[in-house]
C-alpha cells in the first residue's frame, strides 16, 4: 500500500483534494501547448499522463524514483518511462523534443540553471517548455521538501537567461480557493506560534522533514473537517490561469526556444 507524503498530495486522501486539484489544473492548462514528441521530467506517479496524451506523437516520462517507473509501466505498458537523477538528463540527444513539461519539480533542484539549460537543450528549434512552481509570496511556512522556491520576478529572471521567450502566468484560484487558503494560513499561524526560535528557518531540512510531514497531515486533516473551507468541493476549475504571476499561487511559465 502506497504512503503518500503531504509533498505528493493524494487523489485518494479526501484531505488532499484542494492540492491534487491544483496540481491536476498545470496539466490541463498545458494542454493547448503539447504537440509532437512530449517529455515530462518529474512524472511523478502519472497524474497528467491520461490528460496529456492525446496531445502528444510519443510521451516520455522520467523520475528519480524506480519503483514509481516501474509501477507507471505496468500501468500504462505502451507509454515509456525511465528512472533518471536529473539534472543533467543523460541519454536524452540535443533538440529531440517538440515539448517539455515539468510540473512542481524545479523547486527540489539544487541547480536550477542547469536544469532549464538541459531543457532548452532537448528542445527542438520551435519548441515549448510549461513549468510550474509555489509562488513563495504565497507559501505559509518553509517547506523542507523544497530547495528554493521563487518570487515571479526571480523565475522570470533565471528562465530569460536561457530561453528566448517567456510568458509568465500563473494559477489563480476563485473566492472558494482563497477561503480554504486563508484557512489554512490561519491554522498554520497557529502552529508556528510555538516556534519561538524560528527553528523551521534555522535547522537542517533533514530533521525538519518529519514534524513537517505530522504537523502538515494533521492541519490538512483538520481543514477537511472544517466544512467551511468546502475542501472537497474544490475542482482543478476553481483554478484559473491568471496572467499576472503575482496573482497566482503557483507561478505557471510557458518558455520558448527559438
Amino acid at each position: 500500500m502506497a504512503t503518500y507524503t503531504t509533498e505528493i498530495a493524494s487523489d485518494k486522501l479526501i484531505s488532499d483534494n484542494p492540492i491534487h486539484q491544483r496540481l491536476l489544473k498545470a496539466y490541463i492548462a498545458a494542454q493547448p501547448w503539447i504537440s509532437g514528441k512530449l517529455l515530462e521530467v518529474g512524472c511523478g506517479e502519472g497524474r497528467g499522463v491520461e490528460i496529456l496524451l492525446p496531445h502528444a506523437e510519443g510521451y516520455l516520462g522520467i523520475d528519480k524514483i524506480q519503483e514509481v517507473i516501474d509501477m507507471l509501466r505496468a500501468k500504462f505498458p505502451k507509454v515509456e518511462f525511465q528512472q533518471a537523477v536529473i539534472p543533467p538528463f543523460h541519454g536524452i540527444e540535443d533538440n529531440s523534443f517538440d515539448t517539455v513539461v515539468s510540473f512542481q519539480v524545479i523547486e527540489h533542484i539544487e541547480n536550477d540553471k542547469l536544469f532549464l539549460e538541459e531543457i532548452y537543450r532537448v528542445l527542438k528549434l520551435g519548441g515549448k517548455a510549461i513549468i510550474s512552481t509555489p509562488n513563495i509570496n504565497h507559501t505559509l511556512s518553509r517547506n523542507p521538501w523544497h530547495v528554493r522556491e521563487y518570487t515571479p520576478q526571480q523565475l522570470i529572471d533565471l528562465s530569460k537567461s536561457i530561453f528566448d521567450k517567456v510568458e509568465a502566468k500563473g494559477v489563480g484560484g476563485t473566492e472558494k480557493v482563497w477561503k480554504y487558503h486563508q484557512a489554512n494560513r490561519e491554522s498554520v499561524q497557529k502552529i508556528m506560534r510555538f516556534d519561538i526560535f524560528d527553528l523551521q528557518h534555522k535547522l537542517p531540512a533533514s530533521i525538519l522533514r518529519m514534524p513537517y510531514e505530522i504537523l502538515n497531515r494533521m492541519n490538512r486533516n483538520k481543514l477537511h473537517k472544517q466544512k467551511s473551507t468546502n475542501s472537497v468541493e474544490i475542482t482543478h476549475e476553481d483554478y484559473p490561469i491568471v496572467e499576472d504571476p503575482k496573482e497566482g499561487l503557483d507561478l505557471f511559465y510557458i518558455l520558448h526556444k527559438k
